[in-house]
Order: C-alpha cells, then structure tokens, then sequence
C-alpha cells in the first residue's frame, strides 16, 4: 500500500462511513506500533510508536527519538494498516445499521425466516439478522424456511457481532401497530386505542374511542363488511379480535368489555376496583369465556377485578351473608373482616343499586348518612334507614 494510496483510502472510510480521519489515523498508528514492539527488540527504557504523516502518507516507526530502518517495516506496515483499515470499515457498518435500526424501534417490520435454533426463528432483514424467541411467538403459529414473516420490532442491543434486534408477535404492540396501519382513522388519531388485553393465539380484546362524535370508533375498526378486522386476524393466523367501545361511565365499559354476554347488574367498588357482576343464568357461561377467557381479558382491559355470579349464586351468597354464615375455613383473617354494603341485613341486589346509584356504595358512607339523606333512596322508608345506619356503624365496628 502506498502511502498516497493510505491517505486517500483514509478519506474515503471519512465521507463514506461518517468515521472522522483523525481516529482512523490513531488507530492506524496503534497497530503499527503492537507490530513495531513485536518484530524489533530494542532498550526496555525506551518508547516504540508509529507515526503516520498526514501530509505525505508515510509511516514511521521510532525507538525513543531515533528512527527504526528495516526492510521488513514497509511491508508490516501497509499489511497492518490494511488490516485496521477493515476493521474500523466493518465497525462503523455495524454502527449505521444499529443506529438505523435504532430509529425504527417500535414498528412493524418484515422479512424472511431464514433458520431456527432451538426454538428461536432466525429473520433475514437484508442488511442484517433479527431474532424472536419461543416466548414472542404465538403458539398457534407455524413458519417454514423462506416464508416471509411481519413482526412488532421489540428491541436492539449492540454486540460485538453486531446489532441484535428482538422481535415479537406476542406483544399486544403488535396488534396496536397493525391497527394503525389497516385503519387510517387510528393512524391520524381520530380514533385512539385506550387499551389492549390479550390471549396470544386464541383471543384479544381492543378498546378504542371516538374524538370525532360523526365517526364511530368500532365500525372504523371493523371496516366495511369487516374488511380491516378480516385483514388483522388473517395476518394473526386466525386469532379472534372483539372491538370494544370505549366509556369513561365503568358500567358501560364493564358490559362493553365483558360482550357478548348480558349483564343484569353490577355492583361498584370505586375504592378497590372491583365489580361484583351479576348475570342470568344462562349467560354465566358465555360471561366466563372458555377456561375464564373471556372474564380475564375484560378485568385486564378495564384495570377493574370482575367477580361474576348468577342470579342463584348471588341470592345464596346474600342468604348466607344475612344469617351470619361463618366464612370457610383457611381463608385469612383479614379478608374475613373486610363488609360491604351487601353485608346489611335485609339489603337485597335491587336495593343495592339504588344505593350505589345514589352515592351510597360504602358502608361508610351510609353509617355517617342522616336519616333524610336515606330516605330520599326508592324503596327506603324512615324506619328501614335508621335501622340501616345502626347496622353499618355496627359492621364497621367489627
């Protein structure tokens, strides 16, 4: 190599790769010096370094001040320039692939499954490799060699091999992204998707709502004759989507998320976030969802516990609460002591909504109420509310 030759290879890696000459030239004199100190031996006192002359190109190997000649150092030198020369060429390709990756973090990306390993697919990107583990996959789904594959980008580390990009059809983001791109009221953000729970493979439920009041959330979604929802559970091989309908009112968003079963009634814990749901009988089973399904992703797409009963449930568990049926045995001490309104003799599952519909869910609140307060309550008289204050201090007394 030539020393014009170095300078102007030098250039070229700086405009190129974006790696500044300056420590392309330090690294070219590193390495000629590890060389410099392995092939000369010279007085332990003194220094060996190379120097590369920025205006001639020339390199110069030096022990303390005076000059090492040698045959061999010309040759040694362009082969271990040479050498750096790849390699800062090889790094700085890593460094613009992961920083060009790093920008597209969060998106859907495609590519083809190129090999497996132990469970692991290998996705050929083009300019570099992705991986997605057993645990980001669906179970449910099955890929061959060769076969094109879309997935949510997870992450990106950088490693001495090169960037590691994660990648994940797992993710409830993978679902968020493809609904972006198959329903273009989301990607502009009229409709806003509030919330996602999801069974990988089986089932997942969405939340989206309105900002346009002429612009329905859930027909946006579903697209015409199901078209944009067709597409989304194509690309997820199957797996059922429910669209439900936003509320800032919990009742609704609670029978929304819990469709298509019929809710008769529910009884609101604002403090604890938990719902007691009471259903006819016959919709006990479609509320529940096959192995509790469908009542699982509701509860994680509300952030609300959903406890669910019939109507035979409900009046056997409000029977045994009015005759003072000890609770079963094992169970804490603590959630033994914890009441609820439902706990107050002769307090029936209408009562109970009038109750909290009118402010009283607590049995605080009904304990520090006034008889007027009470009576305003449909279906409560004077004498059953004074009769309901003593109660609720009493419960609360323990």
């Amino acid at each position: 190599m030539e020393s014009n030759e170095l300078l102007g290879i030098l250039e070229q890696i700086e405009r190129d790769k974006g790696i500044k000459k300056e420590i392309l030239i330090e690294a070219v004199e590193a390495a000629v010096t590890s060389a410099a100190k392995k092939l000369w031996t010279v007085d332990k006192n003194e220094e060996v370094r190379a120097v590369l002359d920025i205006k001639t190109g020339k390199l110069t190997a030096y022990a303390g001040n005076e000059e090492i000649r040698s045959s061999e150092f010309g040759r040694i030198a362009a082969q271990t320039a040479k050498q750096v020369v790849i390699q800062k060429i090889r790094e700085a390709e890593k460094d613009v692939i992961f920083r060009e990756y790093q920008e597209r973090m969060g998106e859907i990306i495609s590519g083809a499954v190129y090999r497996f390993e132990k469970g692991t697919i290998i996705v050929d990107l083009g300019k570099t490799e992705a991986y997605m583990p057993r645990k980001e996959q669906s179970p449910k789904e099955e890929f061959k060699q060769g076969d094109r594959i879309r997935a949510y980008f997870l992450d990106v580390r950088r490693e001495n091999k090169g960037p590691q990009i994660l990648l994940s059809r797992a993710n409830p983001n993978f679902v968020r992204r493809l609904f972006q791109l198959e329903v273009p009221e989301i990607f502009e953000g009229i409709v806003e998707i509030k919330a996602i729970s999801r069974d990988v493979g089986e089932r997942t439920k969405i939340a989206v709502y309105s900002k346009d009041e002429k612009v329905d959330c859930v027909g946006a979604c579903v697209g015409m004759r199901g078209s944009r929802v067709k597409n989304i559970v194509s690309e997820l091989q199957g797996e059922k989507i429910d669209i439900v309908r936003y509320s800032s009112d919990i009742k609704e968003y609670i029978q929304a998320s819990l469709s298509p079963a019929e809710i008769a009634q529910i009884q609101l814990d604002y403090d604890g976030k938990k719902a007691n749901i009471i259903v006819a009988d016959d919709q006990l089973s479609l509320a529940i969802g096959r192995h509790g399904q469908n009542v699982r992703l509701a509860s994680q797409l509300v952030g609300w516990e959903l406890n669910l009963f019939s109507f035979e449930q409900w009046k056997e568990l409000q029977a045994q609460q009015e005759s003072g049926a000890p609770e079963a045995e094992g169970e804490e001490e603590e959630e033994t002591q914890e009441v609820s309104i439902a706990d107050l003799p002769g307090v029936g599952v209408k009562l109970i909504e009038q109750l909290t519909a009118a402010g009283f869910d607590m049995l605080e609140k009904i304990a520090e109420a006034s008889i007027e307060d009470l009576v305003k309550v449909k279906g409560l008289g004077k004498v059953k509310a004074e009769k309901m204050i003593k109660e609720a201090k009493k419960l609360l007394k323990g």
